[in-house]
């Protein structure tokens, strides 16, 4: 075993050692089924260090990388991917201050800071109509004297909405400037204002519990606007890492998943015994085929993201083909754990269509793959111009 790996495993058995994934996999249709936060797990996770991860050493933390912490949310989702998913939105927010850090900036440090001392973070970026998403914004924010802002907006897809007590946001400057910039900050979760919906019951992913939130005049202090950016597509470092961290680490849940799918389709197939063949489903061709071929398609996604994620965390230049490589690595773990999952169903028989079956949840999880940015949409564009009009 490479010093690489033994890395890993030391890891992984420090933080998601087996005992505590089957206390995961668990709970996990418990949460799915009353549609709750996952209470448990989050504790589990914080007495563990795990919303620390990405800290570094000079503050408190164990400092991993976007490479380790990738390879650890695969785990997890093994188990639990909505738990692994809600979590993830902690992990983007420090892992865009480490990133930043590790490139010289210190805008974010006070999130690493924050992290350290318990402080959890969600991910108030997304808006109904904003198909912009990062790059625009629906959100008021109205300057103020002393350099802050008020916001008032509404964000979607709020993760760990029972939870947070810090929001990376954002919003259009209000100030009627032809060129009114949108500003990126830190709200507080105690400041007036915020409202969390008490409607969250989706199809999967039921425990993340990614509820709206409202912001009606919430400040954002002075000291907690960290960008001031051009309306639009940009170049500068916080979308960048923004969007390394939020598209890798989604990546690495469904790569989890998928991982997780296959296993319940090979149990499914040695479990079934065929009268006509008179031997399990394990040993008839077709289904082997099927199986096999799900697992041909997964098998790039942890090579992509391994790639990836140890180029990010070395600080390899890509240039302009990085925001491609991160869509990419979303886009085929999304869609290689849907096709994982029905491989499995399609072994599984009708057995695997009970309501109560870990494959059932599996599937509804995989779908909520399709609905994270960036989509098809918009990844065509992005690669065709790169083919046809460089």
């Amino acid at each position: 075993m490479s010093d690489r790996e033994a890395r890993h495993a030391e890891l992984a058995e420090r933080y998601l050692p087996q005992d505590r994934l089957e206390r995961f996999r668990e709970r996990a249709d418990v949460y799915d089924r009353e549609n709750r936060f996952f209470a448990e797990d989050f504790e589990e996770l914080r007495d563990a260090g795990y919303l620390r991860l990405f800290v570094p050493d000079e503050f408190g933390g164990p400092g991993l990388s976007l490479n380790q912490v990738s390879r650890l949310q695969q785990r997890l989702a093994t188990a639990a991917p909505a738990t692994a998913l809600g979590i993830n939105m902690h992990l983007v927010c420090t892992g865009v201050a480490r990133a930043l850090l590790e490139r010289d900036d210190r805008s974010l440090q006070f999130v690493l800071e924050d992290a350290a001392a318990d402080e959890v973070y969600a991910f108030g970026i997304s808006e109904a109509g904003n198909d912009w998403v990062l790059y625009s914004s629906n959100t008021e924010a109205a300057p103020q004297p002393d350099g802050g802002y008020l916001l008032t907006g509404t964000k979607i897809f709020t993760s760990l909405s029972p939870m947070w007590t810090r929001l990376i946001t954002h919003g259009k400057d209000a100030s009627g400037d032809e060129d009114a910039p949108i500003v990126y900050g830190v709200v507080d979760r105690a400041e007036e204002g915020i409202s969390v919906s008490s409607h969250w019951d989706p199809m999967g992913m039921r425990a993340t519990q990614s509820r709206s939130t409202k912001l009606d005049a919430v400040p954002l202090r002075a000291d907690r606007v960290v960008r001031r950016l051009p309306d639009g597509l940009n170049p500068d470092s916080l979308p960048f890492a923004i969007n390394a961290n939020f598209q890798l680490l989604i990546a690495s849940v469904y790569a989890g998943l998928a991982a997780r799918a296959l296993e319940v389709g090979a149990a499914a197939l040695h479990g079934k015994s065929s009268a006509k063949a008179e031997s399990s489903f394990a040993e008839i061709p077709e289904f082997r085929v099927r199986l096999a071929d799900a697992a041909m398609q997964f098998e790039a996604v942890p090579a992509q993201l391994e790639t990836y994620t140890r180029e990010f965390d070395e600080l390899i230049d890509h240039g302009r083909a990085w925001p491609r490589k991160f869509v990419s690595a979303k886009l085929n773990a999304t869609e290689a754990a849907r096709a994982t999952v029905e491989a499995a169903y399609r072994c599984a028989g009708g057995r695997g269509f009970d309501n109560g079956t870990e494959l059932n949840r599996l599937y509804r999880d995989a779908l909520a793959g399709m609905f994270h940015p960036s989509s098809w949409d918009v990844a065509r564009p992005m690669f065709a111009s790169a083919l046809l009009d460089d």
